[in-house]
């Protein structure tokens, strides 16, 4: 595993390449981010960074948060997201030491996690892209955009945990992988990402190397 850096979500643009394509980018706000806490299996049973992200007034905290930060000599911050590292790589990291968005360059392929926009409660058509009903044109509101059977008869005499059926779409944790940087502006710690991400404007997402594609310039 590899350290990544907390961000935000600052929209959508366009950006032209050298043989002036259009190329649809997703603008992110990454980091800095301090480590706030270091753990250790020594200390609490596992390796990971703590990183803290985006300014938070002091009186807005808790003693105990406020402890918290004051322990590790860092402004309080409004998010704290752990990342888990390797024995090798847990070295590398202290308490205080700052996270720039230059750990990452043009051409490397991250995955990116955030929260979806909410969409309400939705019917099984719109949630599931079931069917529907190919009787909807011959005066039959039987089916209509319901959903079929959930379940059979006397056995198992329930339904089963996990059927797809009509409720709160969206607002959940979504990860896109294999996301390519196009560009890195270290001096507004900004990082453009071909394609879309999940969340918000100015939501809140993290940012780490791709785990299933070598990072390779190309």
């Amino acid at each position: 595993m590899a350290i990544g850096i907390l961000g935000r979500k600052l929209g959508m643009t366009q950006i032209f390449d050298e043989n002036n394509n259009a190329l649809p980018v997703t603008v992110i706000e990454a980091g800095p981010c301090p480590v706030v806490q270091k753990k250790t299996v020594k200390t609490d049973s596992y390796n990971a960074v703590q990183l803290g992200f985006l300014d938070k007034k002091r009186q807005r905290l808790t003693k105990p948060e406020l402890g918290h930060f004051d322990k590790a000599n860092v402004p309080a911050k409004r998010y704290l997201r752990e990342f888990r590292l390797t024995e090798e790589e847990i070295g590398q990291y202290e308490t205080g030491q700052e996270i720039k968005v230059n750990i990452f360059q043009a051409g490397d392929f991250i995955d990116v996690t955030g929260t979806s926009k909410g969409k309400g409660f939705s019917g099984v058509i719109k949630r599931h892209h079931f069917a529907g009903s190919s009787e909807m044109s011959h005066g039959t509101h039987e089916y209509f955009r319901h959903g079929g059977s959930i379940g059979s008869a006397t056995y198992p005499g329930k339904v089963f945990k996990g059927r797809k059926m009509a409720g709160q779409k969206g607002n959940e944790q979504v990860t896109v992988q294999n996301l390519k940087i196009v560009e890195v502006r270290e001096e507004t710690n900004v990082i453009l990402v071909l394609g879309s991400v999940p969340g918000a404007t100015n939501s809140l997402v993290m940012v780490r190397k791709a785990v299933k594609k070598g990072n390779k310039k190309k």
